[in-house]
């Protein structure tokens, strides 16, 4: 029998992890016994039980480095390290401005790249961890009013298959993660324009969902790779 392997007294850290998808995840690390490092720009700087949240923006890749070399020095490499800060934008291509563009690449493809190179070395010297991309349905099927994003998400897909490669015999894994629709606050300001097939908000995953696929994968034993989790809502 396999047997999951335990978070207690690990380090677990979670971009974007003051609201939506990658709070619930967080929460649910957390809970499963792990230390959690949240990271967010809206987080207030402190810590408590089980926690240490710092203020941060992924696309200021100087302050990236600022943070990473502060947890690695107060709690070691991360054993689970989650990047799922994100942002969302449906626009049609030529209604998409080139502001909008690059900052859908910066946030969803830039940042997550700094974060990587920002904790990735430690984790490799130590020989073992976790990393979890959280991706999207649109990080593998075109979408109409995904100029941006999409284009964003399949960039992430593709250093989420670099990442995987060169991990190869480190004994660090790569997992990426790419649900459907979920309802967070993303959609608040986009639905009025929301093409007519898209599933309502009480048709999509909650964050929740998600944050179980992760803790799934965050406890398999370390010689299971999950390269790749997709889940969406059943209909």
């Amino acid at each position: 029998m396999t047997h999951a392997f335990s978070l207690d007294g690990r380090v677990a850290l979670v971009t974007g992890a003051s609201r939506g998808i990658g709070f619930a995840i967080a929460e649910a690390l957390q809970a499963a016994g792990a230390h959690t490092v949240r990271l967010a720009r809206s987080l207030r700087e402190g810590g408590g039980k089980g926690r240490t949240q710092l203020a941060l923006d992924v696309t200021d890749a100087d302050a990236v480095q600022r943070a990473a070399e502060r947890v690695i020095q107060e709690r070691g490499a991360p054993d689970v390290l989650v990047n799922a800060a994100g942002t969302f934008l449906l626009k049609p291509l030529t209604r998409t401005t080139p502001a909008e563009f690059a900052g859908q690449l910066a946030t969803n493809l830039t940042g997550p790249f700094a974060v990587l190179r920002a904790f990735l070395d430690a984790m490799i010297a130590r020989g073992r961890g976790l990393i979890v991309t959280i991706g999207s349905v649109a990080d593998h099927a075109a979408l109409p009013g995904n100029a941006a994003y999409g284009a964003a998400k399949h960039g992430l897909r593709g250093l989420h298959g670099v990442l995987a490669a060169e991990l190869v015999g480190s004994g660090v894994r790569a997992t990426l993660v790419a649900p459907g629709a979920v309802d967070t606050g993303l959609w608040d300001t986009v639905l009025a324009e929301a093409p007519a097939d898209l599933p309502t908000r009480d048709e999509m995953l909650r964050p929740t969902d998600v944050a179980d696929a992760v803790l799934w994968v965050a406890t398999r034993p370390a010689h299971v790779v999950v390269s790749e989790l997709r889940i969406e809502r059943r209909r």
